[in-house]
């Protein structure tokens, strides 16, 4: 019995040792199911947020991360501002604006995914042109 009490105690020791550890992001694969939805979420809601009547498109995904035992993802977008305005119909297969109009915008995103209620949220987020 006495055995059974020190396993236990050892388990709720290392348990807690390893959340007080590991609570960073670690990367993971820019594919991953709920990170895709995370960013297309992100990129939606920067735009509606835009004062800008043109819409951005995703260019490149740089940092992929996910944050240790959540659903909270951190992701290094980079964007660029297209020839579609925010009510076009089709604004998936939207140019970018070339010349003056060209511009980036590069953003740091903390989404929390909850896509078993189809909720996500951004916890945070930073943008640069």
């Amino acid at each position: 019995m006495l055995w059974k009490l020190s396993l236990l105690v050892g388990l709720i020791v290392l348990g807690t040792h390893m959340w007080t550890i590991d609570k960073g992001f670690v990367d993971i694969t820019k594919d991953l199911d709920y990170f895709v939805a995370s960013v297309e979420f992100a990129v939606a809601q920067f735009n509606d947020n835009n004062p800008e009547e043109n819409i951005y498109r995703l260019l490149e995904v740089g940092r992929a991360q996910k944050k240790t035992w959540t659903m909270i993802f951190l992701m290094d977008l980079e964007m660029g501002r297209t020839i579609c305005k925010k009510h076009d119909e089709n604004i998936h297969n939207c140019p970018l604006l070339q010349g003056s109009g060209e511009k980036k915008v590069h953003c740091v995103f903390q989404v929390d995914a909850r896509p078993w209620f189809s909720r996500f949220s951004i916890l945070n987020s930073t943008c640069v042109p």
